[in-house]
């Protein structure tokens, strides 16, 4: 019996196989190389009703990529980063802060504990309603059945 198994596990495995090699591909899909496009920009904020105090400038000559930008943060400082990148060694940044940070001073609060909460008064209970009153069900229609004359 284990025999004639087999044999059935063999004949169908076979006939499930493909009958021959694969149907050739069309083309694969090359992605286009694009010509290196050099640029340069720079823009700049200064608000003074928001606070936002921020520049920055890059160029490219197609290969690399130089640039810099400029932030006044919060605590005084101005943190300027002057970047490069290419495909050689990445990203690489040099951040400098200039200034000296200046942080209020903590002035602690004195403790004051949480009002009482608030309980609203509690809701009226519901009115009961009355009970229902029992009605006979309508008697049912039944039209008359037709009548035919000769």
């Amino acid at each position: 019996m284990l025999a004639f198994l087999a044999l059935v596990a063999l004949v169908a495995s076979a006939s499930a196989a493909p009958a021959g090699p694969p149907a050739p591909h069309g083309p694969s899909y090359h992605e286009p190389k694009y010509e290196p496009r050099p640029y340069a920009y720079e823009y700049g904020v200064h608000d003074e009703y928001s606070g936002a105090n921020f520049n920055a400038q890059e160029t490219s000559d197609g290969a690399a990529v130089h640039g810099s930008y400029q932030v006044h943060l919060p605590d005084g400082r101005i943190q300027t980063v002057t970047y490069t990148a290419d495909h050689y060694n990445g990203y690489v940044a040099d951040v400098k802060y200039d200034g000296q940070a200046v942080y209020p001073k903590y002035e602690p609060k004195p403790y004051a504990p949480h009002p009482a909460p608030h309980k609203p008064a509690p809701y009226p209970a519901p009115a009961p309603h009355p009970a229902p009153a029992y009605k006979p069900a309508p008697a049912p229609y039944h039209p008359p059945a037709p009548a035919y004359h000769n």
